[in-house]
């Protein structure tokens, strides 16, 4: 076992998405003998992000700022909202210069096995920023699961009843895909074929 301090770094790491416990013992161990330099780095930019990022006031995103960059920039065409779950399928999305309109982050996709729905989402959030835009086009741009699906679904239904068809990627991504997993020149393509969904 372990002594007490490095037991609670192990402990720590697995809070991340995929680390089991003998990738986050392999972890702790490397960075103690190895690299307690890029470990005092990363503890550093940790607390840094910890105590600065937040949400942003107008798409839900993570930032340093009230309102994001992308929320800030004159350039962004205000009648697209691309609707995803997670801030990193904004970078993804972003990556691929084929989207030049604003976006709405869920932080999350339908999961009652989970424990989440829609208050969990922030739909009231996403109402007042479609009140806010009255955009002309609504892309639903969650991923390809069962869950993503229901999402999407969902989500269209709250569209129709305030009067606006929202499209949905293509299927040119993979059934059971995730947007942060996905070719750029793949979702650039989903973002050329995009549906009115029915």
């Amino acid at each position: 076992m372990p002594e007490l301090y490095i037991q609670q770094l192990i402990d720590a790491l697995r809070c991340l998405p995929g680390v089991g416990p003998r990738s986050a013992q392999r972890m702790a161990y490397h960075v103690l003998q190895k690299d307690k330099e890029g470990g005092a780095n990363l503890a550093k930019y940790l607390n840094r992000a910890l105590s600065s990022v937040r949400h942003c006031e107008s798409c839900n995103t993570l930032t340093q700022n009230t309102i994001c960059e992308i929320c800030a920039s004159e350039k962004r065409d205000t009648g697209k909202l691309c609707i995803v779950e997670m801030p990193v399928d904004v970078a993804v999305i972003e990556q691929t210069r084929a989207y030049t309109g604003l976006y709405f982050v869920l932080m999350g996709k339908l999961s009652p096995l989970d424990g989440v729905g829609p208050k969990e989402l922030g739909l009231d959030l996403l109402l007042g920023r479609l009140d806010n835009l009255s955009p002309s086009e609504v892309i639903i741009a969650t991923s390809f699961t069962s869950e993503g699906d229901a999402t999407a679904h969902y989500i269209n239904q709250l569209l129709q009843k305030n009067g606006i068809s929202g499209k949905r990627l293509s299927k040119g991504l993979p059934v059971g895909g995730e947007l942060e997993y996905s070719d750029a020149s793949v979702i650039a393509q989903a973002f050329r074929d995009r549906v009115i969904i029915k």
